[in-house]
């Protein structure tokens, strides 16, 4: 069975529907699981409406594209340190094994 996602109206509808015709009837004419059902009756008592909002939206997409950008640039500046670092050694030895008489 594929996954759905409810809207907060469907699953109103479905509360609704369940205290009319019972938990077993509702979740056969939504194709409802119980677990889900149960799940929804508690967070609208604990919360009302807003516990049974869709919690799914751009903010995550948003979110992982933001933390990719942040791996990336991550390594890009850890090669340039890595850079930078062997830059230096070189300059060390570079002025360290100069002959101080052709200075």
């Amino acid at each position: 069975m594929k996954y759905k996602k409810w809207s907060l109206e469907e699953k109103l509808e479905i509360l609704s529907s369940c205290e009319e015709l019972g938990v077993v009837e509702t979740c056969r004419k939504y194709s409802v699981s119980t677990g889900s059902l149960y799940s929804w009756k508690k967070k609208h008592e604990k919360q009302g409406e807003a516990g049974l909002k869709v919690t799914y939206d751009d903010r995550s997409k948003e979110l992982k594209q933001a933390e990719e950008e942040n791996r990336i640039l991550r390594k890009l500046l850890t090669n340039k340190e890595i850079e930078l670092e062997i830059g230096r050694e070189l300059l060390k030895k570079k002025i360290g094994t100069s002959d101080p008489r052709k200075i």
